[in-house]
């Protein structure tokens, strides 16, 4: 089973450098992608819409920003949007297609830059709430696997210039201890337990020159039962279709 997450930074920017034709050439059992920036109202063209895939869409209440979107080859037995997190849930934030033993998340957590306080504390407010919801869900009986933009990047590894970045968020002391706590809880960082390299980024703030400033914010985050299931990963850098690659696992399980 490959499952391919993508942070689009504007669905409609990433198809016109070529993501679906990119992604009609991956074989991909789904399709998660985050910060799609439009409505499913506003998708005209019949791209946006594969045959071979049920495609669902959670925007935010005015349908300009954030969003996430899951194209599933295999009919769900049920979706699901948002987390119960309130004004959260209102901002297009997560999408979950449910399956018999197996539930597929798209997640996109909240950002923030060091001189907005209240962004940080509104990130801060979302990653307590999921932490809990990721705890209470681990007792269910079934598997997740959570494809997202974490906003987060968990180790000096997950970095190209960490003394640089050490105070900036989204490696923030705490957002890491937050990952380090998820990590020894029940999930693993899925691309991680096949790949160790130090190399490996997802995100470029500056996306115009992938050359420096690389983070690896971009994450499947599978249940530790799955631990061994984990068959394959990478990050595609061949085209850059937003200011992020798209992350590609391969799993030894079916929906």
């Amino acid at each position: 089973m490959r499952i391919i997450s993508f942070s689009a930074d504007g669905l409609k920017q990433a198809a016109k450098r070529g993501l679906y034709d990119w992604i009609a050439e991956q074989d991909a059992d789904f399709i998660c992608i985050q910060d799609i920036r439009c409505s499913e109202y506003d998708l005209r063209s019949q791209k946006y819409f594969p045959p071979e895939y049920n495609a669902y869409f959670f925007d935010d209440i005015d349908g300009k920003k954030n969003g996430v979107a899951l194209y599933c080859r295999k009919l769900p037995k049920a979706i699901m949007t948002g987390l119960g997190f309130a004004d959260f849930d209102m901002q297009g934030r997560y999408i979950q297609a449910d399956y018999e033993r197996l539930s597929v998340g798209c997640l996109l957590a909240p950002s923030a830059s060091a001189d907005d306080a209240d962004a940080l504390a509104r990130k801060s407010e979302f990653f307590e709430l999921l932490g809990n919801h990721l705890q209470k869900v681990r007792n269910k009986r079934r598997e997740f696997i959570i494809c997202g933009n974490w906003h987060i990047a968990h180790t000096a590894a997950d970095l190209q210039n960490a003394v640089e970045n050490g105070n900036k968020p989204g490696f923030l002391g705490e957002e890491r201890q937050w990952m380090d706590e998820l990590f020894s809880s029940g999930y693993v960082d899925a691309f991680r337990e096949v790949n160790t390299d130090r190399d490996e980024f997802t995100w470029w703030p500056d996306d115009d020159s992938r050359e420096n400033n690389g983070w690896r914010t971009d994450m499947q985050v599978v249940s530790q039962s799955l631990k061994y299931q984990i068959e394959y990963g990478a990050i595609y850098k061949v085209q850059a279709f937003s200011s992020h690659a798209p992350v590609i696992m391969d799993y030894d399980i079916e929906p």
